[in-house]
């Protein structure tokens, strides 16, 4: 199989044309989401109605943004989605991550022979890295970390043997339970992200509102113990990626991370609130406590909020998938919704906004027997909770 571009130069959408129309066109096609094209090549250079559908298809299967264009990060993933275990040799190469579809197979695979790869993101990391090496010790063949014939081999003929459970899961909800239920010395990164509107002023209020509420979430998170970092400290200092938003997330070693948007749409109805989280459906995976910290979000703002609830979903955006702690993303409302911009812009509603977030953070650590009904608890009453909780028998 030729290599080919990882990152396209720009957006290609409905109407555009050209080799590298052609070139999305070809790997539609190889994932089934297109018919393979016989026109002429010029035909074949057209970003036309059936690539517009077979785009958004591809996009929802994988967690993306289903808008139709192929940027960077969409282009990104077609490219991921190319690869099958043993295509390639697959190694940890630190700051240049190999990424697709193999790796997630990969990681997979290990987890159900009951190796530790770290999150299933079909990324190659050191954890996959090490995964990789203990299986090679527990098999007999040198431990280089390497998969390459000898591993894929070896993977191949234990395929039988071992399947299914959810041992991520499991460790995850492990680590929850040994953090304790009190906050003190947790801690939570706040990611008052940059909007995405293409009308500048849209922009400008949209991050006023993003910065203003993660400033609320700070302070009522730093009033229960906890240490709360921004990833923008709103000086223009931002990380400019989600990537980079994502890295910074890590090195703080948090334990959660909240990222805040404002969402825009060019319909003005588009209205409600609805919470993300790291999940990859088209392989079955997702991370189990980034779900149950998105539905407690999702709960608690939608019980003390008049805001529509547009529910939870997965999501592979960067932020999501790189953080090696849950991580949830907030589209707090539409500012292009008159309903929902005048609640944004309302000082005492954020308030309210920003409480539903903490109360959900807390609840992340106390246990069922210990909760009471969403949106009823004060952060003063949890905080009795979790109190409780940590006093109680173990």
């Amino acid at each position: 199989m030729s290599d080919v571009r990882t990152e396209a130069p720009s957006s290609f959408r409905l109407g555009d044309a050209g080799d590298a129309v052609r070139e999305i066109r070809a790997r539609l096609s190889r994932l089934g989401l297109l018919e393979a094209s016989t026109a002429p090549a010029a035909e074949d250079q057209r970003f036309d109605e059936g690539v517009d559908r077979a785009v958004r298809t591809f996009q929802q299967q994988r967690g993306l943004t289903v808008d139709g264009a192929v940027g960077p990060s969409t282009y990104r993933v077609l490219d991921e989605a190319r690869w099958r275990l043993g295509d390639r040799l697959l190694t940890h190469v630190p700051g240049n991550l190999l990424s697709g579809d193999d790796v997630v197979a990969l990681q997979q695979r290990l987890l159900d022979l009951g190796f530790q790869v770290g999150r299933v993101d079909g990324l190659f990391g050191q954890g996959t890295e090490q995964g990789v090496r203990e299986f090679q010790r527990n098999i007999g063949i040198p431990p280089d970390g390497t998969c390459g014939p000898a591993t894929l081999k070896a993977l191949a003929r234990l395929a039988p043997i071992v399947k299914g459970g959810q041992p991520n899961a499991m460790r995850a909800e492990e680590r929850i339970r040994r953090a304790g239920p009190q906050l003190t010395n947790k801690i939570v990164v706040i990611d008052p992200a940059a909007s995405t509107a293409a009308d500048p002023e849209l922009a400008r209020r949209a991050a006023e509102i993003t910065q203003d509420l993660a400033r609320r979430v700070e302070g009522r998170l730093v009033a229960t113990g906890v240490q709360a970092f921004l990833t923008s400290p709103g000086d223009g200092a931002a990380p400019e990626t989600e990537a980079d938003r994502a890295q910074f997330a890590n090195r703080t070693d948090a334990h959660l991370s909240v990222s805040l948007h404002v969402d825009t749409s060019e319909s003005p109805d588009a209205h409600g609130v609805s919470t993300y989280f790291y999940g990859l459906d088209a392989h079955g995976v997702r991370s189990s406590v980034g779900e149950r910290f998105a539905s407690l979000v999702q709960r608690e703002i939608v019980a003390r909020t008049d805001l529509a609830d547009l529910r939870i979903h997965t999501k592979t955006w960067d932020f999501l998938r790189r953080t090696r702690m849950p991580a949830v993303r907030i589209d707090v409302g539409y500012i292009t919704n008159p309903g929902d911009a005048a609640r944004l812009a309302d000082p005492s509603f954020r308030d309210v906004v920003a409480e539903a977030i903490v109360v959900a953070v807390q609840r992340v650590y106390l246990s069922p027997e210990a909760d009471a009904k969403t949106g009823v608890l004060r952060l003063g009453e949890l905080r009795a909770a979790l109190r409780a909780q940590a006093d109680g028998p173990v």
